[in-house]
């Protein structure tokens, strides 16, 4: 497994056909420097949308929901969100990756922003058939998918349907066997979570406007708390708060099947993990897809960051994404 975008050289590998050029990425990583160097002075407006739902922002304090983010041209590509999140999360990568991609993050159902749910279960399916029809009402039968945690899930779900061009899996959740104790541990994980909930509803000003309770919040999540952005971290604190399916999401955890062999994936695979992620331990829950995935796939430790590794290194993960894009574009696998 490589770490971050460095890939060791491997002479067991088939070098690339003569004629090929590796795409060019120089320009890419220019402005994703640029984002992080210079403030944008119209960050707080308001950004054009194509889809129905908002793509704005309130103050700092009160974020405006989003149902579905849909920016720039080019590549369709979809971002899926984590458990108890939103498309906020994934704003910086998707304003960087617009001006290669059209890019289209919803909020899944029964998370705020997200279409409602019904009945005391919901599983992978059930996420993976709403986003089918939003993708069917735009009129993209493939894309390319990058999914994080529960997103992810439900990206290699998408894939096995035959949606996705290319999927890149960003600290993804479903790796444990049935009636494991890895997925009770998860389901345990997740109920946790619960009353901290419940909790944090009561006291949801006063953990947006202390540094303190932000960064407390934030310790599952992210590697360091303090490198993610004040709004960033209001965002995913109220997202967390309005998660509408958290009871049903942790019963489905628990019933929903695993996913299938994951060596049968057709579509090009690159898989991202997050050196300091909290919430999964690599060393435990990311066994199966290291040992699953194809030979081909990529298989990336991302350094310094968290289970949401988008919030702390949104330029890194724009980049690891658009590669993977590019390569296919251009026929190449990523290896």
């Amino acid at each position: 497994m490589t770490s971050d975008t460095s890939r060791p050289s491997d002479p067991a590998r088939p070098s690339r056909a003569a004629g090929t050029t590796r795409p060019r990425f120089a320009d890419f990583a220019r402005r994703a420097e640029e984002f992080d160097a210079e403030p944008d002075p119209a960050a707080d407006e308001p950004r054009p949308v194509k889809t129905p739902g908002k793509n704005t922002r309130g103050s700092d304090d009160q974020p405006v929901v989003i149902k579905t983010l849909h920016v720039g041209s080019g590549d369709p590509l979809l971002l899926l969100h984590g458990f108890m999140l939103s498309p906020h999360c994934w704003e910086q990568t998707a304003t960087l990756l617009g001006s290669h991609c059209e890019v289209f993050a919803p909020a899944l159902a029964g998370h705020w922003g997200g279409p409602e749910v019904t009945g005391e279960v919901v599983d992978i399916a059930a996420l993976a058939d709403e986003v089918e029809r939003q993708l069917d009402e735009m009129g993209w039968r493939t894309c390319h998918i990058a999914g994080n945690s529960l997103g992810a899930w439900v990206g290699v779900e998408l894939a096995r349907r035959d949606r996705a061009r290319t999927l890149t899996l960003i600290a993804p959740i479903g790796g444990w066997k049935k009636l494991s104790l890895t997925r009770l541990r998860v389901a345990l994980k997740f109920l946790s979570l619960v009353p901290l909930a419940h909790l944090g509803r009561k006291v949801a000003g006063f953990t947006a406007r202390n540094p303190v309770a932000r960064r407390v919040a934030l310790f599952v999540v992210a590697k360091n708390p303090t490198a993610v952005s004040r709004r960033d971290a209001v965002a995913t604190i109220t997202a967390a708060l309005h998660c509408r399916a958290m009871m049903p999401l942790i019963r489905g955890s628990l019933r929903t099947p695993v996913p299938g062999d994951l060596a049968r994936l057709k579509t090009p695979v690159r898989l991202l993990l997050a050196e300091y992620d909290r919430f999964i331990p690599n060393r435990v829950y990311a066994r199966r897809y290291l040992a699953e995935l194809p030979e081909s796939a990529d298989r990336i430790l991302v350094n310094r960051v968290g289970h949401v590794p988008m919030l702390e290194a949104p330029d890194r993960i724009a980049t690891l994404i658009a590669e993977h894009v590019y390569a296919s574009r251009n026929r190449l696998r990523a290896v």
